[in-house]
């Protein structure tokens, strides 16, 4: 399954390193990987969710 993930890293990001996170969307569930640790620990949100954080995120 990894293999098949297509994983985006914020435009927010820049390439000097330091705190990102990546986001693989898939139909059921999100993933968020910590982009510095691609083989670490996964988190999974359903959707509605992720949706639903990246709405408050933007509004902070």
């Amino acid at each position: 399954m990894s293999g098949d993930l297509v994983w985006f890293k914020s435009s927010y990001s820049g390439n000097e390193g330091g705190d990102c996170i990546e986001v693989a969307d898939m139909t059921d569930e999100v993933l968020v990987r910590d982009s510095k640790d691609k083989s670490g620990p996964r988190l999974a949100f359903s959707p509605t969710a992720w949706r639903s954080f990246v709405e408050f995120a933007r509004s902070a």
